[in-house]
């Protein structure tokens, strides 16, 4: 698990970055939770996301954004933030030029960051939110939202409350080619204090079903 340093686009971030043994192994990019509330890339649903996807094979990046922990600059509200995924995503893919596969994950405020960088990247072929803050940010962008992905909601989550993460939902089902995963942790709060086993068993069901059709669909063609 080496830490990196990469160059954001206000100072450096720092990251901990996993480099598959597998030659041109998929990616995934996983983004921490809001930094003013605590948020980090070692927060325990984070971690658990990016272990998730090294022990699947994946070469997989956490890192902090912008003023957490080494990384330098201010928090900017979610726009730099935004800046800064996409610049550890051009870190992976310059580290990976042959990769064909990418993946997006994100809690939390980091599912908000994540799902904006889904609408900039076309290359992004699966996602997962877990938690997302339905009801504090517009996720009206996603319009049309460009693949399928996994949501997981927590049935007692008081801060990101299940009813608007299933609107937001529903919504993306009417989409064409758009079918939502969604899994609702009825027991969960905001922090998925007892869950994260759960989190890590969804995200591995859903990324190895999504990725065991695509390889039935591109070998039937």
């Amino acid at each position: 698990m080496p830490e990196v340093m990469f160059a954001g686009p206000d100072g450096r971030l720092e990251g901990r970055y996993h480099h598959s043994s597998e030659p041109n192994a998929p990616l995934a990019l996983v983004l921490h939770p809001h930094p003013l509330h605590g948020g980090t890339m070692n927060n325990r649903i984070t971690y658990t996301m990016y272990r998730s996807f090294e022990k699947m094979g994946f070469s997989v990046m956490r890192y902090n954004s912008r003023g957490v922990g080494r990384s330098q600059g201010r928090y900017d509200g979610g726009i730099g933030e935004i800046s800064d995924a996409a610049a550890a995503l051009d870190w992976m893919q310059m580290v990976n030029p042959n990769s064909t596969e990418l993946w997006i994950s994100g809690y939390s405020f980091g599912a908000f960051v994540g799902m904006q960088l889904l609408m900039r990247r076309p290359e992004i072929s699966g996602w997962i939110s877990v938690a997302p803050p339905a009801n504090d940010y517009d996720f009206g962008f996603l319009a049309p939202c460009p693949c399928s992905g996994l949501m997981i909601a927590g049935g007692r989550d008081e801060m990101a409350p299940e009813p608007g993460i299933r609107k937001l939902v529903d919504k993306l089902n009417t989409q064409k080619n758009v079918a939502v995963d969604y899994r609702i942790f009825e027991d969960a709060d905001h922090i998925f204090a007892k869950q994260a086993d759960q989190v890590a068993e969804a995200l591995e069901d859903h990324v190895n079903t999504m990725r065991g059709r695509k390889a039935l669909a591109l070998a039937a063609d």
